[in-house]
């Protein structure tokens, strides 16, 4: 079993906020990225975790052929319409309904570690990939580098205690956990680059609208109510305020791409 139908749940209690607000934080490593690869109109790509189609549109507006996969129903939806010529799917990333060696390129882009088992999301992704395609995963950089790392750690004080041994947000990119799972699954050519993610809002509430619409703020919020995450998350955002108002947050993504 994955982890489509905890994720689905998490994720699509907000999707307008997060379609409209916090998925545009990625742009600079979706940027990046397209400027690592060489997309074509015979390039087919798929999203894994490609949430409400921000990246898929990029791709597609370079001609590629796109399929974008996500747990959430109600990303997929807004994806579809904000991509009407790409192919969404709502699914299970550690069963990818793709024939083997089927893209040119597969990407995950803050997606992979919300897998209930990272390396065997790692392997199907592998396996629909075709021999020379690229597998592009995006990660959390380094905690020291994310500001943004003082919102998780809100969120996560309003969470039961995890299990033993449970990973955390920055699990993949401590001592190169993500690499080294490429490596034992047989990929190649690992680079890995560190890329500035500036989370800009114009204001408070709209920082708040964005924050409280990902997964793990779902999840506070019905362990400890949505009046309790709001204000703990309101009072840690506040040494980021600045004096024009806006809320900025400073950070990196981690972009690994490998071949096969």
């Amino acid at each position: 079993m994955g982890s489509q139908a905890m994720q689905s749940k998490l994720w699509g209690q907000r999707p307008e906020d997060w379609a409209n607000i916090q998925k545009e934080t990625g742009l600079s490593a979706y940027q990046f990225t397209l400027d690592a690869l060489d997309i074509s109109t015979s390039t087919k790509l798929l999203d894994v975790g490609c949430g409400t189609g921000y990246f898929c549109k990029m791709v597609a507006e370079l001609g590629a052929m796109v399929t974008g996969l996500d747990a959430t129903s109600a990303f997929t939806t807004i994806a579809q319409k904000r991509v009407p010529n790409a192919t969404f799917i709502t699914g299970e990333m550690e069963e990818l309904p793709f024939l083997d060696e089927t893209f040119d390129i597969v990407c995950g882009f803050n997606s992979f570690q919300y897998a209930a088992n990272t390396k065997n999301a790692l392997a199907e992704a592998k396996r629909v990939l075709k021999t020379g395609g690229r597998l592009v995963a995006m990660i959390w950089g380094n905690k020291e580098d994310c500001e943004a790392a003082s919102y998780l750690k809100a969120v996560g004080s309003l969470l039961p205690p995890p299990p033993p041994g449970a990973p955390g947000p920055f699990a993949l990119t401590e001592n190169a956990l993500l690499e080294n799972i490429l490596t034992d699954l047989g990929l190649k050519n690992i680079v890995r680059t560190d890329v500035n993610a500036i989370w800009d809002f114009p204001d408070q509430e709209i920082a708040l609208k964005g924050l409280l619409s990902a997964g793990p703020a779902a999840r506070a919020i019905e362990n400890s109510g949505f009046d309790k995450v709001y204000d703990t998350l309101k009072l840690a955002l506040q040494p980021y305020i600045r004096s024009d108002g806006r809320v900025v947050y400073h950070n990196k993504n981690r972009v690994v791409i490998s071949g096969k």
